[in-house]
This record gives C-alpha cells, structure tokens and sequence, in this order.
C-alpha cells in the first residue's frame, strides 16, 4: 500500500490486489480540493472516491478521472476486496449546528486498516463512534484547528483510537489560503520536535510499528 498526501485532506492511497491479475492495482482518492485554496490542483484517477462533506476544499470531484465508484456518506461497501465503512461525525462540536456532518472512512485492504477522519470537529470521539472505527493502523487526522479540531484535540483522539502510524493533514503549508495552524504545533503537542517529511508513505502489514509514530508527508 502506497499513500500520498497533496494537501488539506486530499490523499491518494494505491492498492495492490491479490488475485489472478497480479500486480494489479487499485486507486483510491479522499477528499479532494478545488483551485480556491490557493493550491496546485492535483490531476489524479480513482477507482474509488470518497468525500468526507460538501465544502469547497474537499469535494471537487470533477478534477478525479477514471468514472470512480462514488462514496459520499455513511455505509458499508465492498469495491474489488476493498472494504468501505463510512461513519457519522460532525463537523464542529456543536452537534452540526455551525458546519454540519462529516464522514469518517474507515479502509481496510492488504490487512491494513487505514481511517480517514475528513474535518471532524468533535471534542472526541463518542463510544459507538469508537467501536465502528475498531482498531486502527493508520490515521490521518486534521490538526490545523480553526474549522476542525486543534493540536491539543487531536492528541486526545490519538489517545482514544491508539491507531500504530499518524498522518496528519489539514494544516498550514505554503500557498494555502485558508487561515489554520501549522504542523509543529502538533508536532510540540505529541512532545515530537520534528519529524522529517517524506514524499509518500509505504506500508506493509508486518512493518508496522508496535507504538504509536508520527509520519509527516510532503504536498
């Protein structure tokens, strides 16, 4: 499994299949984003693409080739041995009275089970929320505050899902125009003083670490 980050919570994760056609790949996308972020609209093809809500920054579809098999919302699929759940959020911690819902996506392929927490804004997460996102080996979660959960409230999520590998995203990078924290923010809150970023991530199920570590992900 391959992971790619471009920026605000759009990722690329790249599936190899096991089965007769070997070597065959499949490609998701989650939430991507239009030009007025200020940032370099990535062009990508999907097999399948997930939209965690309906704002600007992470629902531009039309940008994603490849006629993708469409998740917008809470659920169960099962896309060619990938495996889909959507999950009832909210976008604030307000119930949705301020920015609405948003979905998180929980992903398993390869025996690797990645979840996606799109803008969720919650103080923390809920028991039945916690028992639908199940054990987690990698999460990508937004840290940049503002109009999602800040620094310090992302540490206390990573302390409910107690997930092997962080990826954090929806932070300040060069070029973008929405006004949020940057990543060393968060990097002091989980008491790291830097990380080194990498241009993409591979995972492999027996390499994952046995405690929790922070991957930080070039644009």
């Amino acid at each position: 499994m391959h992971i790619l980050w471009y920026g605000q919570s759009c990722f690329q994760i790249i599936i190899t299949r096991n089965n007769r056609n070997k070597g065959e790949q499949l490609s998701i996308v989650i939430d991507p984003f239009d030009e007025a972020t200020g940032l370099k609209v990535p062009s990508l093809s999907a097999d399948v693409l997930l939209i965690s809500h309906s704002h600007h920054d992470h629902d531009n579809k039309k940008v994603v080739r490849g006629n993708p098999f469409l998740i917008e919302g809470p659920g169960e699929y099962e896309i060619k041995g990938v495996f889909v759940q959507g999950i009832t959020s909210f976008h604030d911690d307000k119930g949705g009275k301020e920015r609405g819902s948003n979905t998180i996506y929980s992903i398993e392929a390869e025996g690797v089970r990645v979840c996606h927490l799109g803008d969720f804004g919650q103080k923390e997460l809920t028991s039945e929320q916690l028992e639908e996102i199940g054990d987690v080996d990698v999460l990508m979660m937004p840290v940049g505050g503002v109009y999602t959960i800040s620094a310090k409230e992302a540490a206390k999520i990573i302390s409910q899902i107690e997930p092997l590998l962080v990826i954090p995203m929806h932070y300040h990078i060069p070029g973008l125009k929405i006004k949020l924290d940057g990543v060393d923010k968060f990097l002091k809150e989980m008491g790291r003083k830097s990380v080194e970023p990498q241009p993409k991530l591979l995972i492999k199920k027996k390499d994952l670490p046995e405690e929790t570590k922070i991957v930080v992900l070039k644009p």
